[in-house]
């Protein structure tokens, strides 16, 4: 007996050990820069779904488990955004001043400057002003492949070809580009931006002057030996997001991510945080009252495929696939309640906010995407289900009602207001500036 439980505890510890090795070489891969989950709206879809490191086309069955074996998908909204693209004009133009910078006034033997110093090339260029990248194609056609696996019966060629899939998308060349990648995935928008408003990036320039970022900027001003006083929270903005840059589309672990540990890393995501909270997120009331169009949008079309397929008719529009922005994503998630913390964030609360839900990095890295999917679970029960980056989340304040996949009826019920209500264009009204006298 004794025997028995030394070689069953043995056995138990080596296993133990072996996840374990398996986890440090997971999360020490010397590919991936240390501080990649905190990228923000620049991070990695892999990032999101770890699984997807291995195996881009990997799915994970047990997420997607219907109420009853028979219920069948009758209807798929997907709002996905664009995939990994290359920095924007006037990222690439902070990034070049950066570069100038650290090559004409670092000092120090650390390996990584060297590199940076000899070795790495501003490769750059004005013209390349936020096009999608070939990882970006990929991210698009491996995720059409996903959903074709999850949902076999609604995202396929054949559906393709009948016109039963349905395309919307942004004008942007990135998302135009996003979407034939999809279609390409198959075969072998809507995008909404509110004003700027100054009032809307106050916490986010009153902390980039508070301790928290003045910390980071006097430790990389440290590293590259320059003085701090010349060392500018854009420059530090610049390099963070090279760092991101560098492995979204080159899958390389940058010199430049040697700038940052993992707490400069969390700062620096707490200030993009503040700057979407504010401006697209919870922040203002109108930041999700923008999103109103796609609100009703989304439901009118759900509203469709449940009608035709109560009257027994077929759901001629299976599928619909909305291809945007961030700025598309981020209106809409806060209109429907997600990611809503019960503090907001503000420029001095960046220590209580460690366990925020509002994480721009887990929620909305490059193609990003909301899905909603409808089942009919037969006698007239039709429900819906919400993904989040291929994972199951709750509608908000349906959490006693089977949030997880919840009576169709009961969604609408609980957004009855907005749907009453919600027009985005006497919203606006409110926020014209008044006219000259």
């Amino acid at each position: 007996m004794l025997a028995f439980l030394w070689k069953s505890t043995g056995f138990y510890f080596f296993t133990i050990l072996c996840c374990l090795l398996t986890y440090m070489c997971i999360a020490e891969d010397p590919k991936i820069p240390a501080i990649a989950k905190y990228f923000n709206t620049k991070g990695r879809y892999e990032e999101v779904n770890k699984y997807l490191r291995e195996d881009k086309l990997a799915i994970n069955r047990s997420m997607l488990q219907p109420p009853s074996a028979h219920c069948r998908e009758i209807y798929l909204l997907a709002i996905i955004r664009h995939g990994t693209r290359y920095p924007t004009t006037k990222s690439i133009k902070e990034i070049q001043q950066l570069y100038n910078f650290v090559l004409h006034n670092a000092s120090g033997e650390e390996s990584w400057l060297r590199e940076i110093k000899s070795q790495w090339t501003m490769w750059y260029t004005e013209d390349m002003d936020g096009r999608l990248v070939q990882k970006g194609m990929s991210d698009l056609k491996n995720l059409a492949v996903r959903l074709s696996k999850f949902f076999p019966s609604l995202v396929s060629e054949e559906k393709l070809r009948d016109g039963s899939i349905h395309f919307i998308t942004s004008s942007k060349h990135r998302c135009v580009n996003s979407t034939l990648s999809f279609k390409a995935g198959l075969t072998e928008l809507w995008d909404i931006k509110v004003d700027n408003n100054s009032s809307a990036v106050a916490e986010v320039n009153k902390f980039k002057q508070g301790p928290e970022m003045r910390r980071v900027q006097e430790k990389i001003a440290g590293r590259l030996g320059v003085p701090y006083s010349l060392f500018t929270h854009d420059m530090a903005e610049a390099a963070f997001y090279l760092c991101a840059y560098e492995f979204a589309i080159k899958e390389v672990n940058s010199p430049w991510c040697q700038l940052f540990d993992e707490e400069d890393a969390k700062v620096m995501e707490y200030a993009s945080d503040l700057r979407e909270f504010w401006k697209r997120g919870h922040g203002y009331d109108i930041n999700r009252k923008s999103s109103c169009i796609l609100f009703h949008d989304v439901f009118r079309r759900l509203n469709h495929a449940a009608t035709a397929n109560e009257s027994g008719q077929q759901v001629t529009e299976a599928v619909t696939v909305q291809v945007g922005h961030a700025d598309t994503l981020l209106p809409l998630l806060t209109l429907l309640g997600f990611f809503k913390d019960s503090e907001a964030l503000t420029s001095t609360n960046y220590a209580t906010q460690s366990q925020r839900s509002f994480r721009t990095s887990h929620m909305l890295p490059y193609a990003a995407n909301l899905l909603l999917v409808l089942y009919d679970c037969g006698g007239g029960d039709l429900r819906l289900q919400p993904l989040l980056n291929e994972k199951p989340v709750t509608f908000p304040g349906l959490a006693e009602q089977q949030a997880s996949m919840p009576l169709y009826q009961d969604v609408k019920g609980h957004y009855r207001e907005l749907l009453q209500g919600c027009d985005f264009e006497a919203e606006c009204q409110l926020f014209k500036p008044l006219a000259e006298p």
